[in-house]
């Protein structure tokens, strides 16, 4: 008898123990003040519930958000079906914790508070989809590897937004890096000839799903907002870890800075209204003007540095509009065969193309090597292209930036499933912000 009871016992803790790991997702939104937030939400997905619980102050940017998820749950073709339970009130944070109707959280907005919210939400043992930056300056890098190590002892993930390693063409520009019949081996580089150049331009007016993107007023103060040194640097920092270092575990030792500079972009009155929506510049912005019109904004930022002894040189640049076309990227890899380059100007027609620039490597080599390429990645060619070559990416795996954030949503849907991020994450994520956070502190000291 007492055995039956015994295998009848343990029977229902197999299958409560199956049941926990098969309990549908449910995300929680908190402080939604960027366009990110929504953008993670433009599909659906296997085991997670329709409804999301929202947290966050009253005000335009919640309303924005709840537009946004309305414009999908609405559109003709792929319909979402979100149900957004909202709570809005000054103790939305404390709210949050206290009822943790969710087990991942999703945070994209103000990040002057961002660092805070990760730290409270590890705290409180919650999965967190952070979008970068997940800190903004020195201080937050600290408070931010507490909050790995408080991730760590509660088993709880810690992941952040990195779009940029679902672009088809960074994708296989990393490919061929570890190819040497193709690439060779990396070259170390200099500081004036660095082996990695990645230059990001980006737009402060621009279309997003369609529309004009409305940006807060906050977006505009590098106090909240971030410095580009700290902002987009991050995924171009991430770019080079991931591509040159893949599966490695990196530290902050291996990291040794040459130089960081940062500049400002100026913007008019009429310009900010266009994006905010404001008729005037609000108070916090008053330390950024540059007269009665035109405030700075230090949104561009340069690193020079070397990882592993790899001279890296890195660019963000933010202008207010584009004349034609729209965000782009510029990205070359320098190995002792071929370098790797991504070009996305006007030649291109805006869109990102990658090309094979041979340094020592003959067609028959190129073309024999490829094939490996071509079998992993069905339909994809090469052209010549006057002294380099093409590859030629069917539409089918160009499938958008803003589709790039459902995608890595779906990873960390993944790493969720095994409750485990890859080895390598984590202290990487941890020198990434150490890069752009002391680059930062370097650049304001000049």
């Amino acid at each position: 008898m007492l055995k039956e009871i015994t295998l009848s016992t343990l029977m229902l803790l197999e299958v409560s123990q199956v049941f926990a790991q098969t309990k549908p997702i449910q995300f929680i939104t908190l402080d939604p003040g960027h366009f990110h937030a929504a953008l993670v939400q433009n599909k659906t997905y296997d085991n997670v519930e329709s409804v999301v619980n929202v947290y966050a102050p009253a005000g335009q940017d919640l309303q924005d958000h709840l537009k946004r998820i309305e414009s999908y749950n609405t559109r003709a073709k792929n319909p979402t079906n979100w149900k957004e339970n909202v709570y809005q009130g000054s103790d939305y944070l404390e709210k949050m914790i206290a009822e943790k109707k969710g087990n991942v959280l999703v945070i994209a907005g103000n990040n002057q508070k961002k660092t805070e919210y990760i730290l409270k939400a590890a705290e409180a043992g919650i999965n967190i989809l952070g979008d970068k930056p997940m800190c903004i300056d020195s201080k937050g890098y600290v408070q931010l590897q507490q909050a790995f190590a408080v991730a760590k002892k509660n088993n709880v993930l810690l992941y952040d937004i990195m779009t940029e390693r679902s672009e088809i063409t960074t994708v296989l520009q990393k490919e061929l890096t570890q190819m040497p019949a193709i690439f060779g081996q990396l070259e170390k580089g200099t500081p004036e000839n660095p082996a990695v150049f990645t230059e990001s331009v980006h737009f402060f007016y621009k279309y997003v799903s369609g529309s004009p993107l409305k940006r807060p007023t906050w977006f505009m103060d590098v106090t909240q907002q971030g410095e580009g040194i700290a902002d987009v640097m991050v995924h171009l920092v991430d770019l080079a870890q991931w591509t040159i270092f893949p599966n490695v575990i990196l530290s902050n030792k291996d990291v040794k800075f040459n130089s960081a500079t940062r500049w400002p972009t100026p913007m008019t009155l009429s310009q900010f209204s266009l994006i905010t929506g404001a008729k005037k510049f609000p108070d916090f912005l008053k330390k950024d003007l540059k007269n009665d019109t035109t405030i700075n904004v230090y949104a561009n930022g340069e690193i020079n540095y070397s990882l592993r002894g790899v001279h890296t040189k890195l660019r963000a640049l933010w202008n207010y509009s584009a004349s034609e076309g729209g965000d782009t990227h510029y990205s070359v890899i320098r190995g002792t065969k071929a370098n790797l380059e991504i070009r996305q100007g006007k030649e291109e027609k805006f869109t990102p193309q990658l090309y094979i620039k041979p340094n020592n490597l003959t067609e028959s080599e190129l073309q024999k090597a490829f094939e490996a390429l071509k079998s992993k990645y069905a339909g994809i060619n090469l052209r010549k292209h006057g002294n380099e070559w093409l590859v030629e990416i069917p539409d089918s795996y160009r499938t958008g930036h803003e589709a790039h954030f459902g995608e890595v949503m779906d990873r960390f849907l993944d790493y969720k499933s095994k409750n485990k991020l890859p080895e390598w994450e984590v202290p990487n994520m941890l020198v990434k912000y150490y890069t752009t956070t002391k680059a930062l502190e370097l650049a304001k000291k000049k």
